[in-house]
């Protein structure tokens, strides 16, 4: 497919506190979903939509215990499975809202995991590589020994091949790079990126990092972002401003500054791409790495946080401050 649209649908609801008040989210994603595809057809033939980060549930609760008790539930389930069907029936790409996951392989440990679901079904399934520590207690495919899943997965699909990272991953351009070095031709980006660091300057990290992710890795983002309004999601206040940028970090589509429900939709041109990295000779960063120069870069600093009494947000501050000594950052 050489040219289709995206969709990046940012949400503003409650954030359930309990299994049983999930329902209401995936129906009103399910909705969104409809109208991204459908009501934009006389228009753009989207074929990819993306749902931001805890679009499904959010860790509100400290503990990895109380996320268990009240809100984890085990991927595929039935809001993957009730978006799937819709996938089906529109034929399109869906990158699914963050859910807190249970594997019973590790029963005690929370995942922060997103779905790729196409017309055929689940493709991947993504957890976050990067918890927004110290306060995001779930755990990463990092903290557990001898993890046996593809941690970064990269999927071939008829829009092209597709990587996810999640929010704080982010800013991390190690994770960006690794998917682009696997193949990844769009990245996509859900996250529940907060205020002050949003799309506003001088604090616009959410602009900035999206359209250098994109630059560095010549790719194409697709980036939705929470419009929680505060009460929904304190303490903080979320900007939105969810977008769709090209390789060459042009921003094509954006939402405004600010919470709100919003569908931003734009156009992802896959075979112009793929003429831009055959045809460059200049900045194709991926193609020009001199990765033997960084050694450093290949040593250990942040340790798997493994058990449970390691992901409290007190555990999490100590070994933050051993990272930071061994550094030198704390001198």
């Amino acid at each position: 497919m050489d040219l289709f649209y995206a969709a990046a649908c940012q949400v503003d609801q409650p954030n359930p506190a309990t299994r049983t008040e999930m329902p209401r989210n995936t129906a009103r994603m399910l909705q969104l979903l409809e109208q991204a595809v459908v009501g934009y057809r006389p228009f753009h033939d989207v074929k990819l939509v993306v749902f931001p980060e805890f679009a499904h549930a959010a860790p509100v609760y400290p503990t990895a215990e109380e996320l268990l008790e009240k809100l984890a539930v085990p991927v595929p389930n039935e809001h993957t499975d009730r978006i799937a069907a819709k996938a089906r029936e529109l034929g399109v790409f869906v990158q699914t809202g963050s859910l807190l996951e249970v594997d019973p392989r590790w029963p005690d440990t929370v995942f922060n995991t997103t779905c790729l679901i196409g017309p055929g079904g689940v493709l991947s399934k993504y957890r976050k590589v990067n918890p927004w520590i110290p306060w995001e207690v779930h755990a990463s495919p990092h903290d557990i020994p001898d993890y046996p899943d593809d941690p970064l997965p990269v999927v071939e699909t008829e829009i092209g091949r597709v990587g996810v990272a999640t929010c704080y991953d982010w800013l991390f351009p190690e994770v960006t790079r690794e998917l682009t070095l696997k193949g990844a031709e769009i990245l996509i980006r859900i996250s529940a990126y907060m205020d002050p660091w949003g799309a506003t300057p001088p604090m616009d990290w959410w602009t900035v990092v999206n359209r250098c992710r994109a630059i560095e890795n010549l790719a194409c983002v697709v980036a939705a972002n929470q419009g929680a309004q505060s009460r929904h999601y304190p303490p903080f206040s979320w900007p939105g401003g969810s977008m769709i940028v090209d390789w060459d970090g042009r921003v094509l589509a954006e939402a405004p500054s600010g919470p709100g429900e919003r569908i931003v939709v734009g156009p992802v041109h896959l075979a112009a791409l793929r003429e831009e990295r055959r045809r460059r000779v200049g900045h194709t960063m991926p193609a020009q790495l001199r990765t033997e120069l960084y050694p450093r870069q290949r040593e250990p600093a942040y340790p798997g946080n493994v058990g449970p009494e390691a992901r409290t947000v007190e555990a999490q501050e100590r070994t933050i401050a051993r990272a930071k000594s061994e550094l030198g950052f704390s001198r």
